[in-house]
């Protein structure tokens, strides 16, 4: 073990050298600081570590051409770089090729919402597949970002690539970030116009719609507090009436009775036309829109809407409670 005492100019100065070898004494000022004592006298100041599984020591200089507050300051930053894992150069790879690897080990996202991101990125970054990663400029990337219609995508595009390069850096196989000094696109953020009172004119409006599926339809946008996509979709097999449940998801009262009173004559709750559920009646949802008074309402506002409002739990019988207290709040 190590001699331990306070290093000073002093004690340092008058050190008696080893007949043989070396002699090893630690700071008790800051620990990690040690020095080797050999026997011609010469006096080194270093740190040991163990880093990445292996001893390691790390020498700073020799004293007194190194002061002691010197080496004392030193120590923080020869151990910070001594963790740093070195850098790694990596052969050429073509963006398409990398950016399977940042899908298969970064992005950790549901089938759906997998799905959606591979088609935006097929449609919107194919001009960049075939080059070389370490290739890709700031200006490729500005004039694909370019080519993307709507501030929102094309927002996110940049986003993405943001994070894609990032993930090149840290795996070695680029040095810097096309993406990092490219100003950010502002989004012009739509307003949801839906509040209490047109929320209940809405309900009135559907009410009065003329076909029946439609109505019901649209009303389980309201009642379901689910995304049209997953409404329109619903299928018999999926409720159970017993624990007013869908796909283990709580269902409110009023969707139970809705649900109750249609006819279960086929495997789709929202039969659409031929032997498919329902698609995206939008035609009808922009009927509906306009008598309630808000023209520019979309059904996704309406999920948006409950969701914000409703207080969400992990318990589902609690949760189920949240909703119906939050439909007969809204509806009163």
């Amino acid at each position: 073990m190590a001699h331990q005492f306070f290093f000073n100019p002093f004690i340092l100065d008058n050190l008696p050298a080893p007949a043989i070898g070396f002699d090893v004494v630690q700071d008790l000022s800051e620990p990690r600081l040690r020095m080797y004592i050999t026997s011609r006298g010469v006096k080194t100041f270093f740190v040991r570590k163990r880093v990445h599984g292996r001893d390691r020591r790390i020498i700073i200089g020799n004293y007194p051409d190194v002061d002691i507050e010197t080496a004392r300051g030193m120590v923080p930053e020869i151990l910070a770089r001594a963790m740093q894992k070195p850098p790694q150069h990596r052969r050429k790879i073509t963006f398409q090729k990398f950016l399977n690897i940042y899908m298969a080990n970064r992005v950790r996202r549901s089938g759906y919402s997998r799905d959606k991101l591979e088609r935006a990125v097929q449609r919107h970054l194919s001009p960049l597949f075939d080059k070389n990663l370490s290739d890709i400029k700031s200006e490729d990337i500005v004039a694909v970002i370019a080519q993307i219609n709507g501030h929102a995508i094309a927002a996110r595009m940049q986003e993405f690539l943001q994070s894609v390069f990032k993930y090149a850096i840290e795996t070695g196989y680029i040095k810097s970030n096309p993406v990092a000094g490219l100003p950010k696109i502002q989004q012009m953020r739509r307003v949801r116009p839906l509040n209490k009172s047109g929320f209940q004119r809405l309900i009135r409006a559907i009410k009065c719609d003329t076909s029946p599926v439609l109505q019901a339809a649209f009303l389980m946008l309201v009642y379901g507090f689910a995304p049209k996509s997953q409404v329109f979709s619903m299928q018999w097999r999926d409720l159970d009436f017993n624990h007013y449940t869908w796909c283990d998801r709580p269902l409110s009262d009023a969707a139970v009775v809705l649900l109750q009173d249609l006819p279960q004559n086929g495997r789709w709750v929202f039969p659409g036309r031929g032997r498919g559920h329902l698609a995206d009646p939008r035609v009808a949802w922009r009927r509906v829109a306009a008598a309630a008074g808000i023209p520019n309402l979309t059904m996704d506002d309406v999920y948006k809407f409950l969701m914000r409002q409703v207080v969400w739990t992990s318990d589902r019988e609690e949760f189920r409670t949240n909703m119906n207290n939050l439909l007969i709040e809204m509806m009163s």
